[in-house]
C-alpha cells in the first residue's frame, strides 16, 4: 500500500473502531461524497464520443459488477501497476452517474486501509440522501439566545460544510430562537451570500444535518444582508462561523478526458 493517508482514510478508521455507531458511518458517507475520486475507466473511453460520454471500467466481482475508484492517483496507479485511462470527479457525481444501475463502487479496494466496497442500494441510499432538498417555511422570530442542546457532532459538521463554501457568503451566525407562534429551534443565519448561491448552501448545510445524525428540522436556515437590523442581536448571543476566502485556483492537467469541471461526463 502506498504510505499516504487521506481524510477518507481518517473517516474509515473512526467508522471502524465502533461499527454500530450510526453517526460515524454517516460522516465516512459525508466525507466520500465531498472528496475527489479518480474512476478507472476503460482502455480507449473518450476516444470515441468526446469527453461527454465515458464508460468507466466495469469489474465481475462475486458479488455483482462493480466500478473502481480511488482517493488518491497514487492509490490508482498502484492497483492498475501501468498507465491507464481515468477521470477525476467529486464523489457526489460518481455516486450520481452509477445509482440506479445495479452497479456497485469500490473505494481504494486492497491498496489502503479504507479499502471498501459499496452494494448498489448503498448508492442508491447516499444519492436520495444528497438529493433532498430543504423545504421552504416562514414564521417571525421574536428572540435570540445562545444555542443550545445541540450535539458537538453537528457543530462540526456545520463548521466543516461552511468551511467548504469559502466564497460564497460572509458569516453564518448559530442561534437559539423563539417564534412569534410559540415554536422555538435554532436559526443559522448566514450573510453575504452570493447571488444564486442560496440554494447550494442551504443543501450543503441539510446534508451536514444528515451526515452528522440529527433529526430534521434541527436548523432553520436563512439568508441576511450583512446589514440587516437583525444581525446585531444576532451577533450579542449567536456561534459565529467565518467562511474562508476561496483559494486562488491551480492550474492542473488531469491524464484523462472529461477534464471540464463545468461539464462532467456521463458515466455509463
Amino acid at each position: 500500500m502506498t504510505e499516504i493517508r487521506t481524510p477518507l482514510d481518517a473517516a474509515h478508521g473512526l467508522m471502524e473502531t465502533d461499527p454500530e455507531d450510526g453517526a460515524l458511518r454517516l460522516a465516512f458517507y459525508a466525507r466520500l461524497a465531498d472528496g475527489e475520486l479518480f474512476v478507472l475507466l476503460e482502455e480507449g473511453a473518450g476516444e470515441e464520443g468526446g469527453a461527454d460520454n465515458l464508460s468507466p471500467r466495469v469489474f465481475p466481482l462475486e458479488d455483482g459488477p462493480v466500478v473502481l475508484a480511488f482517493d488518491a492517483e497514487e492509490r490508482l496507479a498502484e492497483f492498475t501497476g501501468a498507465p491507464a485511462p481515468y477521470v477525476a470527479l467529486p464523489g457526489r457525481v460518481v455516486v450520481a452517474q452509477l445509482a440506479g444501475q445495479g452497479v456497485g463502487l469500490g473505494v481504494n479496494l486492497g491498496v489502503a486501509p479504507s479499502s471498501t466496497l459499496l452494494p448498489p442500494e448503498a448508492l442508491d441510499w447516499l444519492v436520495e440522501t444528497l438529493g433532498d432538498a430543504p423545504e421552504a417555511t416562514e414564521a417571525k422570530p421574536v428572540a435570540f439566545h445562545a444555542p443550545r442542546g445541540l450535539p458537538e457532532g453537528l457543530l462540526k459538521a456545520l463548521d466543516q460544510a461552511l468551511a467548504r463554501a469559502g466564497g460564497l457568503a460572509q458569516t453564518a451566525y448559530l442561534a437559539h430562537v423563539a417564534y412569534d407562534d410559540g415554536a422555538e429551534g435554532h436559526w443559522l443565519a448566514i450573510l453575504g451570500a452570493l447571488d444564486g448561491a442560496e440554494e447550494a448552501l442551504a443543501r450543503a448545510v441539510a446534508e451536514a444535518l444528515r451526515f452528522s445524525g440529527a433529526e430534521e428540522g434541527t436548523l432553520d436556515i436563512v439568508f441576511l444582508a450583512p446589514d440587516a437590523p437583525v444581525v446585531g442581536r444576532l451577533a450579542r448571543v449567536a456561534l459565529r462561523f467565518d467562511l474562508p476566502e476561496p483559494e486562488a485556483p491551480k492550474q492542473r492537467t488531469l491524464q484523462a478526458p472529461g477534464s471540464d469541471p463545468s461539464k462532467p461526463p456521463i458515466l455509463r
